[in-house]
């Protein structure tokens, strides 16, 4: 059990829905099904945010990403675009850089979208090998490109296809993945699998081998193939007999977003991706480690994305720092299936923001939709256009579609969430003032596209 391996598997853009263990109808999912019987699965685990590049931030730091200036993208984006001046910045402790401390192998394997430019690739933060590509597969035209940019296939800091062939990504960061297992089979290894689908585009691209397999169109075929992918990761493991030494996490970057026709589910939650409801950052997670992590175990508890660094950290035996401060909490105890362990965000909130703005908290089983009188809903955080909203209460435990608003009879609940609110907006800002414990991104004056393009061959 000494420095059990860690592997990360994190899906872009999958709903709380779309799994046979959260009830899935519509496409088989029995790898990652199997997963949940041989350990954890939380119905109460969040995402820090609705859209993918702020949700990667909290994963690898730890933070909120308002905490590390990540939650909007250097040209006032959601996101990360291709050729943006800003980054995760290289100063900040990451999952990766205290793992190598205590001499772990890292890999990241898959969808990257914390930046592009060289300071803020996977490379500069802690990872010995980064094979994937730097931003996502729907990136939306840029000053340098009219056209939508490339998706680009890196190794390291070499681009190796651009335009990298999408159909194959889930096969192919597989093979990497498990690649990267045998290498290392000898050492305690961290490997973190981001893959990119079912993805964020006008449609998925599963492989060809499973086109037309599912119920559900080619967003179930996607899901069924990350499925396959799953269960390929952990024969690997039985086969190099690292099963009972290697903690696995599985889990989705946000909730599924809006498709016409409509495939993704984030069932039985209302919402979809890209916002601050239950369906854009409540997600599934499962955990497995046997004889650690108990089998067949159904925890309702809030535990966050931010969870997973000092978790993580404790359990490969390494501490992480006071400063600079981080968010999440070391859930060992809920993991480790202790009865009396309670979720450390009953006290102290979890805070769901949309860009700059602080939306909403939960505590408990309460969440509060804050009264704003200019919310926004869109992706760009235009407060002259937002809209005027109310306070509203829900049991999100109990109440999971959120029928029953019971605001005007819990005016206690709401006075406490409030209070909450107010002591986030000062630790870490809104829409309109800066927090007392933001901390800068990373930013480049001169962002090139060179890492776009293929080197010449000589």
């Amino acid at each position: 059990m000494d420095r059990p391996n860690i592997v990360i598997m994190l899906m872009d853009n999958l709903g709380y829905g779309d799994l046979q263990c959260y009830g899935c109808r519509h496409h088989r999912t029995p790898n990652v099904d199997r997963l949940a019987a041989e350990g954890m699965r939380f119905t109460s685990f969040y995402s820090a945010s609705g859209v993918c590049t702020p949700s990667r931030a909290s994963l690898m730091t730890g933070c909120y990403p308002r905490r590390v200036n990540m939650h909007v993208g250097g040209r006032g984006h959601a996101v990360l675009m291709p050729v943006d001046p800003k980054g995760l910045n290289p100063s900040e402790i990451t999952l990766p850089r205290l793992l190598k401390k205590n001499g772990y192998a890292t890999a990241c394997v898959g969808k990257w979208h914390l930046g592009d430019q060289p300071p803020f690739l996977p490379t500069r933060h802690g990872f010995d090998s980064f094979f994937g590509c730097p931003y996502s597969e729907d990136m939306v035209p840029t000053d340098w490109a009219p056209e939508r940019p490339p998706l680009p296939l890196m190794r390291d800091e070499v681009v190796l296809e651009a335009p990298v062939d999408r159909y194959s990504l889930t096969r192919r960061y597989t093979e990497e993945s498990i690649r990267f297992i045998r290498e290392n089979r000898e050492r305690p290894f961290f490997l973190y699998l981001a893959q990119a689908m079912p993805g964020s585009t006008d449609r998925p691209f599963p492989g060809k081998d499973f086109a037309d397999r599912s119920a559900n169109g080619p967003y179930g075929d996607a899901i069924e193939e990350l499925d396959w992918s799953c269960g390929e990761i952990m024969r690997t493991l039985e086969e190099l007999d690292l099963g009972r030494n290697t903690l696995v996490i599985w889990t989705s970057d946000n909730g599924a977003v809006h498709w016409d026709p409509e495939q993704g589910s984030n069932a039985p939650l209302r919402g979809w991706g890209y916002d601050t409801s239950e369906g854009a950052q409540r997600v599934p997670c499962i955990a497995r480690w046997p004889g650690r992590v108990p089998a067949g175990v159904v925890d309702d508890r809030v535990v966050t994305m931010m969870d997973i660094l000092p978790t993580v950290a404790a359990i490969a035996g390494v501490s992480v720092p006071d400063e600079p401060r981080i968010d999440g909490y070391d859930i060992r105890p809920l993991l480790f299936g202790a009865e009396n362990a309670e979720s450390s965000y009953d006290r102290s909130g979890f805070f769901y923001y949309h860009m700059h703005q602080l939306q909403a908290v939960r505590a408990g089983q309460w969440k509060l939709y804050l009264p704003l009188d200019n919310k926004v809903t869109n992706l760009c955080a235009d407060y002259t256009r937002g809209l005027k909203t109310p306070a509203e209460l829900y049991d999100v435990r109990n109440d999971l579609p959120e029928k029953n608003e019971v605001s005007a009879t819990r005016p206690d609940v709401c006075r406490r969430l409030m209070a909450m609110a107010e002591a986030a907006r000062r630790e870490l800002g809104d829409w309109d003032r800066e927090g007392s414990g933001q901390r800068p991104a990373g930013r480049v004056d001169r962002p090139t596209p060179r890492l776009m393009k293929k080197p010449a061959t000589p």
